[in-house]
């Protein structure tokens, strides 16, 4: 399988929408580039990154591939890292992806790039996992990719010391992309629908349920929050940990974020690639 026409030119349209240029990355200055970009979104020294170059280089060497993005004045802005899963399972894990949050669309690009890639080396799905209480990373892989949640992760990595995840529990949801496909999202139900099943630490409702339809809500911003009063982040996330994996346990599958920081969860809606990282 390769990327079909219609994926090479959607590729290229975000890129271009997002004003940049996308490549895969060998070379030890490329590879170090990305390292040190790593260290900045993470808030950790350069000096003891989350992702050593060497790690890179032998992903790299191994058939994986090391994406980037650059400004048209060739700065850096965005990178990810995928490698391949099972051969019989034709999938690849992408395991990191990150960009500067002042620039729109370069996430986009860069999964674009690695959608293409991906599928030029017969992969048919692509998974990675995300902290489930960051709302605008729900919405980017839900409803921007057409991604959709299948399997939630309690305390994925145990206890994290970067700027972002340090003093929480590292739950994750792992999603998974159909690299072919074109799922369409769930739409947004009407706000106040559904019987309230749940509280949340701040006394609103946390989850609801219309028929074989769920819904979760998520804090505004679990980064600001974790900052401000990590003991209350910690009860974000147990709430929501308790909703989802039941809901998980249940056969539903998260197939939308709300902007207003809801999912839906909806039972049998699509396909699920299960398994951890190798």
């Amino acid at each position: 399988m390769t990327a079909a026409p219609s994926v090479r030119e959607r590729a290229e349209a975000a890129a271009h929408a997002a004003g940049v240029t996308t490549r895969t990355v060998h070379g030890v200055a490329g590879i170090a580039a990305v390292v040190d970009f790593f260290s900045d979104v993470w808030q950790t020294p350069r000096s003891t990154p989350p992702y050593p170059a060497e790690v890179l280089h032998s992903l790299v060497h191994a058939g994986g591939a090391v994406h980037a993005a650059y400004t048209r004045q060739g700065e850096l802005c965005g990178a990810a890292v995928a490698v391949f899963g099972e051969p019989r399972a034709r999938d690849v894990y992408s395991f990191v992806a990150a960009a500067r949050t002042s620039d729109r669309g370069v996430g986009l690009a860069v999964k674009q790039a690695q959608r293409v890639w991906a599928l030029d080396r017969g992969a048919r799905t692509m998974r990675w996992t995300f902290d489930p209480l960051v709302g605008r990373n729900a919405r980017f892989n839900l409803v921007k990719l057409g991604a959709a949640g299948t399997e939630y992760l309690p305390d994925f990595y145990g206890p994290m010391t970067d700027g972002l995840n340090g003093g929480d529990e590292s739950d994750r949801l792992t999603v998974t992309w159909d690299l072919a496909g074109s799922r369409a999202p769930a739409a947004d139900p009407p706000v106040g629908t559904g019987t309230a099943f749940a509280t949340a630490p701040d006394g609103a409702p946390l989850a609801t349920r219309t028929g074989d339809t769920v819904r979760c809500r998520v804090p505004d911003d679990i980064v600001e929050v974790r900052a401000a009063d990590p003991a209350l982040a910690l009860r974000w996330r147990h709430a929501v940990r308790d909703v989802l994996t039941q809901a998980f346990a249940d056969g539903y599958t998260a197939t939308s974020m709300s902007r207003d920081g809801w999912y839906t969860l909806t039972l049998g809606n699509a396909r699920t690639q299960k398994g951890n990282p190798a």
